[in-house]
């Protein structure tokens, strides 16, 4: 990955969809400040079937903290589920953006 630095071995990715009433409530937003305050990396997307994609990479306590955060029921709307897929970290991102 030329320009970024390699990944230690407690660095992970973080997919995590999210379904209920989650899209135009300020969710993407509120996502990426808590990530952005969790020192992470990544995006918060709306897809089409309603539910929101994040992705997020950086050291995995921060990581499981943000899921406990999508979980936690303090999150604008409402978070009915979330589905959560860990791998490795690809990178690519600069920051925390809202797609």
């Amino acid at each position: 990955m030329t320009g970024t630095p390699e990944p230690d071995a407690g660095e992970v990715r973080l997919n995590a969809w999210v379904r209920g009433r989650v899209q135009g409530v300020g969710f993407r937003w509120w996502t990426r400040c808590r990530a952005l305050e969790l020192g992470l990396v990544g995006s918060a997307s709306n897809l089409a079937d309603g539910r929101v994609e994040v992705v997020a990479e950086g050291p995995r306590p921060a990581c499981e903290r943000l899921l406990a955060l999508l979980r936690g029921g303090a999150t604008p709307g409402r978070v009915d589920t979330v589905v959560e897929r860990w791998s490795a970290v690809r990178g690519g991102f600069v920051g925390f953006v809202e797609r």
